[in-house]
């Protein structure tokens, strides 16, 4: 049976109010924590993004829940061996608990220092090297690796949980879910497609970890719940590669008049009722998904747990 977890948004929230959701997610029955990793929010409307591990030590103090970073680019603005650390320091401090998602990130966060921002296909080569490379330092043994994209020098991690920190990598497509079934410690995605599912199995993933997630906005007004979404997360429902390529958040605010409340209405669960947001959450659950996130949009976070605590997780299979 699937486990049903909470989705911090570091976009949305300081580390305040994250720390506060995480303990009524877990009050509420939630099983398990993600949290967002960026350096920006997608648009200023959202106006927070803190840095993601600080908030997860605090987080290790303040629940007992399985935490993961959804989703870490190891490649870019973060070398690999910095992120190394930071996710076996995380393990340590939550006693095995953290799991390290991955995935080839977006110009949003990770061109600020000017680099380069590479090809997708270019960018799945770096996250492929970048795990061979976070793997070997995970072992706590010395690392130098002089790869394609990486140079590392008698580097040693000398605080190292007692198991290896899991990697789940995230694909959106063919290409990138190929690589998760390949490299992966399980596999990340956010829409409930069964076929993907299948092909991360399949081609190597076997009964690996599958976690997905979804952005809901609870409350009973439906159409201010609609003006909501479209106000703070329009930029999830922009199509193609945009959300990859676009560099700042006045770029995706740019794009904001695209999407109609007629679209968000129709692509995102919102308003109290009970049925739509049991359906989401099955979608996951029938398409073969191990872990379920629901991330809820907007301040009404705790009229949000007490619905799901009372409503929604008790009909959840």
């Amino acid at each position: 049976m699937p486990e049903y977890g909470y989705f911090l948004s570091c976009e949305e929230f300081g580390p305040a109010d994250l720390i506060e959701q995480a303990r009524m997610a877990e009050q509420a029955g939630f099983r398990a924590l993600w949290i967002s990793d960026h350096y920006h929010p997608w648009n200023d409307a959202q106006g927070q993004s803190p840095f993601v591990w600080s908030v997860i030590g605090a987080l290790s103090e303040a629940v007992s829940l399985p935490i993961e970073t959804a989703v870490t680019c190891p490649t870019v603005r973060l070398h690999p061996a910095v992120v190394a650390q930071a996710a076996a320091t995380s393990a340590v401090m939550t006693n095995g608990r953290f799991r390290l998602g991955v995935g080839s990130g977006e110009a949003l966060n990770e061109h600020i220092l000017g680099d380069v921002w590479p090809p997708a296909n270019v960018r799945l080569e770096m996250l492929e090297e970048a795990i061979q490379v976070m793997r070997r330092l995970f072992t706590g043994e010395e690392v130098s690796h002089y790869g394609t994209h990486y140079k590392v020098e008698n580097a040693r991690l000398y605080t190292v949980p007692d198991e290896p920190v899991p990697i789940d990598i995230s694909g959106f497509g063919p290409k990138a879910t190929a690589l998760a079934s390949r490299v992966g410690d399980g596999y990340i995605t956010m829409m409930p497609e069964e076929p993907m599912v299948e092909q991360f199995r399949k081609g190597g993933g076997g009964t690996k970890l599958v976690s997905g997630g979804t952005k809901v906005c609870y409350g009973p007004d439906r159409d201010e719940a609609v003006r909501t979404v479209r106000r703070l997360w329009s930029n999830q429902l922009l199509p193609g590669e945009m959300g990859q390529i676009l560099p700042t958040p006045s770029h995706f605010e740019q794009l904001q008049p695209l999407v109609t409340e007629e679209m968000v209405s129709e692509n995102t669960v919102c308003g109290d009722d009970v049925d739509q947001h049991v359906s989401a959450l099955k979608a996951f659950a029938d398409a073969g998904f191990d872990r379920i996130y629901v991330n809820q949009i907007g301040p009404d976070q705790r009229g949000f747990f007490d619905f799901y605590r009372t409503k929604v997780l008790p009909q959840l299979p």
